[in-house]
């Protein structure tokens, strides 16, 4: 026979069984009878805990409801490409129409020194939201120019693969450097347009863009938008602030007063302190580029032959073009546009991130780390 105690245990063994069973089992038991929930029925009068307050979530703008736009500038995307750069293109492209364009239908322009294939224009028309053109660049628009000397620009490439200078021994690569330089904005497409939105292969854009850029820089006379800025390898660039400074000396009226040297110079134009804008990322003002200024500059540091004695890069001479030729308050940093280049990202901070519906991580930006060029944007201020 079993003992009192036996039929005691056995019976408390089936109510724990069964508790555990209907708490498994049953959701509003389990919430009913856990633990935390009884402490808090026996909490003394005054010892509450305050309701959880809800997640205010921020009022976004529905990209699928709202009216088209009441105006727009005379802008395009701009993208030099090969075909081989479809995969990166399309990569592109999906991502700036989900976070811009498909409300706003901008054009984009295509631009290659070789013709676009079927397959390239089928796939690139089928994901613009605006009209999409192709255009063939001139061989005298990309080509290594005649006044260069090849077999010095031919030991300055050996030389700078011995360096290990990135891109060192290539020349289409000084091609694109020259092209984007000072020569893409006189591509008969481009001539009806005003302003321009660079893109590359394979970049990525983080955030919403609520607010039409375009018309910020209309409305607001700048000529020149970025997202990072960073310093320039001195081995490509040894000779450019020198050749930048016989074009001064000789054309000093083309320099406003207040212009953004302070941003390329620590010394008054003594020296370049090697800050550029990233140039990947671009919006500008493409009648800054067609001014005399600007012309003539370009022109000079065409016939001084950087592009292929060493490898002046877009970036840089873009850069000193801006700070010299334009007022420091033409010049503007998209804070808000989340944007990234390898290896480098700009992540927009605090309201920005939450407004964009950013997806880069707040702590990764290159704004203000060491080798960050900004901090110098931010003191012409």
């Amino acid at each position: 026979m079993m003992t009192v105690t036996r039929y005691v245990f056995l019976v408390v063994a089936l109510l724990i069984s069964l508790h555990y069973i209907l708490s498994i089992t049953h959701e509003d038991y389990g919430r009913a009878t856990s633990l935390s929930n009884l402490t808090n029925k026996w909490k003394p009068a005054g010892k509450w805990d305050p309701p959880e307050k809800p997640y205010s979530k921020p009022n976004y703008i529905d990209e699928d409801t709202r009216p088209p736009p009441a105006r727009k500038a005379n802008a395009t995307f701009v993208i030099l490409a090969r075909n081989g750069d479809l995969n990166g293109i399309v990569d592109s492209m999906r991502q700036l129409e989900d976070r811009f364009n498909r409300h706003y239908h901008y054009p984009y322009v295509f631009l290659n020194e070789q013709p676009f294939s079927d397959e390239f224009k089928k796939w690139t028309s089928n994901i613009a939201s605006g009209t999409v053109e192709f255009g063939l660049i001139p061989k005298e628009d990309w080509e290594q120019p005649a006044h260069i000397d090849e077999n010095k620009a031919s030991l300055a490439r050996e030389q700078m693969v011995k360096d290990s200078v990135i891109y060192g021994g290539s020349v289409s690569y000084r091609n694109m450097c020259r092209f984007n330089s000072g020569l893409f904005f006189k591509q008969e497409l481009l001539q009806k347009y005003k302003y321009y939105w660079r893109v590359e292969p394979g970049v990525k854009y983080f955030c919403n863009v609520d607010e039409d850029p375009f018309l910020f820089m209309q409305d607001n006379n700048k000529v020149y938008g970025f997202t990072l800025s960073l310093y320039e390898y001195h081995k490509t660039i040894p000779t450019l602030w020198e050749a930048t400074k016989r074009f001064i000396e000789k054309n000093p009226e083309y320099l406003p007063k207040d212009n953004a040297m302070a941003f390329i110079s620590d010394d008054q134009g003594r020296s370049y302190n090697l800050c550029h804008f990233w140039s990947n990322f671009e919006i500008g003002d493409l009648d800054f580029w067609r001014s005399e200024a600007y012309t003539k500059f370009f022109e000079h540091l065409d016939q001084e032959g950087g592009f292929y004695y060493e490898r002046w890069g877009d970036a840089p001479v873009h850069s000193i073009g801006v700070a010299l030729f334009a007022k420091k308050e033409q010049i503007h940093f998209f804070k808000e546009i989340g944007y990234r280049h390898e290896p480098f990202q700009h992540c927009p901070q605090g309201q920005l991130h939450t407004k964009g519906q950013c997806w880069c991580d707040e702590t990764d930006t290159f704004d203000y780390i060491p080798y960050s060029c900004t901090y110098r944007y931010d003191r012409l201020f």
